[in-house]
């Protein structure tokens, strides 16, 4: 993060938002921010001049394990779409909640250069009874024995399921439930439209 820009401190309070908005972002392939829509803006508190040219962990809250970005980041090398809860922070250390569906940016020769997020609210019944108390354990494993710890614990709570991370996300907003019932692929195709080019 540039020098200029002071990292606020953590909030107990969540952000007063408007949940039906979609929060857009569009990086490079290294997390750079080009381009926010005016709710991404709006939300994250920032000024669009102070986020264009950030790494986009400037949103970064410290509540987030680091094991779910590296969930993210394997995805994204082995060429895959992929969606993750997040906890963000805004410029006033106040958190927000969001369900991100992050694309790939290719060009023509297939060469990944940049991502494209697109972000919903996710209901606060299914962060409280689930994301938090599980993202909680794996920050607590990564403090006490670092982040391969901290993975081996969400594989084997994944396999448990029999589900992967994106298949456990997509079941707990469908039913409410934390359950080992197995649910079909797909359920993003109704939140997020996949008919979007990969490929810009």
């Amino acid at each position: 993060m540039d020098a200029r820009i002071t990292r606020p401190t953590p909030s107990e309070r969540e952000v007063d938002w408007n949940k039906n908005k979609v929060l857009l972002s569009k990086t490079d392939k290294k997390g750079t921010i080009l381009y926010a829509n005016e709710d991404f803006i709006d939300v994250s508190g920032y000024d669009e001049f102070e986020l264009v040219g950030q790494p986009h962990n400037i949103v970064r809250h410290p509540d987030m394990p680091k094991v779910i970005f590296k969930f993210l980041w394997d995805s994204i090398k082995s060429s895959e779409n992929i969606h993750v809860i997040i906890k963000n922070m805004a410029k006033t250390g106040h958190y927000y909640w969001v369900v991100t569906d992050f694309k790939i940016i290719s060009d023509t020769d297939g060469e990944i250069i940049g991502f494209f997020g697109t972000r919903k609210s996710v209901p606060n019944e299914i962060i409280v009874k689930f994301i938090e108390p599980l993202y909680k354990k794996l920050l607590q494993i990564e403090e006490t024995s670092g982040i391969q710890a901290s993975e081996e614990y969400l594989v084997g709570f994944l396999e448990e399921r029999k589900k992967t991370y994106m298949e456990y996300i997509d079941h707990l907003i469908a039913t409410g439930k934390d359950d080992k019932n197995k649910i079909s692929k797909g359920f993003f195709g109704g939140l997020f439209d996949k008919k979007d080019s990969s490929k810009k």
